[in-house]
């Protein structure tokens, strides 16, 4: 018999994404007890608080679910696969199927779920239908369901803001399709949580649907002039009668930091109407959404910041769907590692590391890196343009341009899993090993080919990835001796080694 829920405990489902993350906030502000779900929970438990509890599984393994249930009052639902390309809504319809079922056995007695407006007698792009799709699922399990909908959702960080940001401050004229004119009712980002939030106080009742919006109905046309004039930016736009959303998408992937698989996706969704029809949330719930101007004032005083709470990017499913390598047989990993001498403690080595990428660079060709990034965006890929949370401060899970930070030590290692389209799976590691004479800087590049073209692809670029490593590691040695440190411990001048460079295949 599964144990009774207790009605203080709340299950996170997608903690990791933009809004789980602004919601795990919200609820470890007020003290409850929350247990996350995540694939990757060693990326997860640095961001959390000491008494949240983070537990490994996937919605799309029906048997890491039950003992997430277990003794679970409330359940949040804030999955997507948007990312995952072709396969996004069989792979939201198994997630859903999945949680409905484990919710049910486990006693659990609510689950909220945030999805998408959209009128239902109209034909609606896969995105919308899915989401929608998604909270039918849920509301016609045993298991009482609250479905919030919603239009575009304005936040710092969040993936709209970001798509309106860099297309107004990065074009001065502007190439307007069709779509930018579809009227929308967009709400902010701590509307969104106050909703959610609110859903757990709501007494016992049949599933039901909440369309939930802003105060004002607009296009994106209209919120990317009002986000113009609050930043004092005169923009030039010239109309065309159609610009597909293939064609879109690729243009949004050169020109914002959304990647042309997900933007194709998301232009879909923009030709839909996403307005508020049904003001029940209005009359069920003392929450006034504000309107455009106010939210995004609010936003523009959150990304004057710098870092964001929370970004779209910082998903594991921005960087679309992870790429199964089950029966295929990899080489032998390849390594090519060099070291560098750095005068000083592990932390002064260590401190070019803590910056790297984002608006600091790779500390050598930089030109090339965007290159790169350019012909993965060409390619499908993320790009270059994703960044990185936080200046100085990195996390394991952390988006740093395509990579991700999969391991990190404090002065001591850092490991980079690269996200871009590759033939083969590649990381970038660097590790400080403290000596009497300062320190050894170790850089280690590692990749595990896919067959010959795997192989191929490694030892083609094989001269400019040494080029760029050697250089990338000589940088970081003198940008480390540069790092302002007390005079009794930079007092160490032994010179620069020169790299030493191995290759095993």
């Amino acid at each position: 018999m599964s144990p009774a829920a207790d009605p203080a405990s709340v299950l996170l489902l997608g903690a990791t994404g933009y809004v789980g993350g602004r919601l795990l906030r919200a609820l470890e502000a007020e003290g409850m007890r929350v247990r996350c779900l995540a694939r990757r929970p060693e990326f997860l438990r640095p961001r959390v608080g000491p008494h949240t509890e983070v537990v490994a599984g996937d919605v799309l393994d029906p048997v890491s679910l039950p003992a997430a249930f277990a003794g679970v009052a409330t359940a949040y639902y804030l999955v997507h696969s948007m990312g995952a390309g072709a396969s996004f809504e069989r792979r939201d319809r198994d997630g859903a199927l999945n949680v409905a079922a484990a919710a049910a056995a486990a006693g659990c007695r609510r689950i909220v779920y945030l999805g998408g407006l959209g009128r239902e007698d109209e034909p609606l792009s896969p995105h919308l239908r899915s989401r929608q799709e998604v909270g039918r699922i849920l509301r016609e399990s045993p298991v009482e369901t609250i479905e919030f909908r919603a239009s575009v959702i304005l936040g710092s960080g969040s993936l709209s803001f970001e798509l309106i940001r860099a297309l107004v401050e990065r074009l001065p004229v502007m190439v307007i399709p069709r779509w930018v004119s579809t009227p929308a009712q967009p709400i902010g980002i701590e509307d969104v949580i106050a909703y959610l939030r609110a859903a757990l106080d709501r007494p016992p009742g049949p599933s039901r649907i909440y369309e939930i919006g802003g105060a004002d109905v607009v296009s994106y046309l209209d919120m990317m002039l009002e986000y113009a004039r609050r930043r004092g930016l005169r923009r030039y736009l010239i109309k065309v009668p159609v610009l597909t959303p293939r064609l879109s998408a690729l243009w949004l992937g050169l020109v914002t930091p959304v990647f042309a698989r997900i933007g194709r996706e998301l232009i879909e969704g923009v030709r839909n109407p996403t307005r508020v029809h049904d003001p029940a949330a209005l009359a069920d719930f003392a929450i006034r959404p504000l309107g455009i101007r106010a939210a995004v004032d609010r936003v523009l005083r959150h990304e004057d910041r710098e870092t964001a709470e929370t970004r779209w990017s910082d998903a594991l499913s921005s960087a679309g769907q992870s790429r199964s390598w089950a029966g295929v047989r990899f080489g032998h990993r390849i390594v090519d590692s060099r070291t560098v001498h750095v005068p000083g403690p592990p932390a002064r080595a260590f401190a070019p590391l803590r910056r790297i990428g984002g608006n600091t660079g790779w500390y050598f060709g930089d030109w090339l890196w965007r290159l790169r990034g350019a012909l993965d965006l060409v390619a499908g890929g993320v790009g270059f343009r994703r960044g990185r949370r936080d200046p100085d401060r990195l996390l394991p899970g952390d988006v740093v341009d395509f990579w991700r930070v999969e391991a990190i030590e404090p002065d001591r290692r850092l490991r980079l899993f690269a996200e871009m389209k590759l033939p083969g799976r590649a990381w970038l590691q660097f590790e400080v090993d403290e000596s009497a004479a300062g320190c050894t800087l170790r850089q280690t590049a590692e990749f595990d080919p896919a067959g010959l073209f795997g192989i191929l692809y490694w030892y083609g670029l094989y001269p400019l990835h040494q080029l760029v490593f050697s250089g990338m590691l000589r940088a970081m040695a003198a940008a480390a001796r540069r790092e302002p440190w007390p005079p009794a411990r930079a007092a160490h001048t032994a010179p620069l080694g020169m790299p030493i460079a191995r290759s095993a295949p």
